[in-house]
């Protein structure tokens, strides 16, 4: 597993690295697919990746004995020293 900091830019762009584009063999104009976990953003070059991706963290969640609930918090909990550790205002209206 790889992970990469990338910068949100001007109406949302991001760019993804060369590296990886090219690992993956993505090219201008491919569709991705993203999913909002609460905050944890997953993006997939591919749809079917998203369904295995989603199995994978189910069974690792029932493996692990967490609830749904456990995981959604920690989630929750994650995201929240995200943004404090970015400085951003609170938003009490998250679940």
């Amino acid at each position: 597993m790889e992970a990469r900091t990338i910068q949100l830019r001007g109406r949302g762009s991001l760019t993804l690295p060369a590296q990886m584009r090219e690992k993956h063999g993505l090219r201008e104009g491919d569709p991705l697919t993203v999913v909002d976990l609460d905050g944890v953003f997953v993006l997939s070059p591919k749809l079917g990746v998203v369904g295995k991706l989603a199995r994978e963290i189910e069974s690792l969640r029932r493996e692990s004995g967490l609830s749904l609930d456990d995981l959604l918090t920690a989630v929750r909990e994650e995201r929240a020293r995200h943004h404090a550790e970015r400085g951003d205002p609170v938003d009490h209206d998250q679940r």
